[in-house]
């Protein structure tokens, strides 16, 4: 027969689980600020990094959640 202690109760992977949350959401802040600052290129800046301005547009209009 086997005993139920509080401790072999506990959810070992919930510090995972907030961890993998809190993670989650600093890449969805960062990506947001990028697109932000993205969206304010000019069409030099977009020409000097290699990009068409379609291809900026598009990233910058992507939701924050979307890779």
């Amino acid at each position: 027969m086997s005993t139920c202690t509080h401790e072999s109760m506990t959810n070992h992977h919930a510090s995972g689980v907030v961890a993998t949350v809190v993670e989650t959401v600093h890449t969805w802040r960062e990506r947001a600020h990028q697109r932000g600052e993205l969206a304010h290129w000019s069409e030099r800046d977009i020409h000097d990094a290699g990009l068409s301005v379609g291809d900026v547009m598009a990233e910058a209009s992507k939701p924050f959640w979307r890779a």
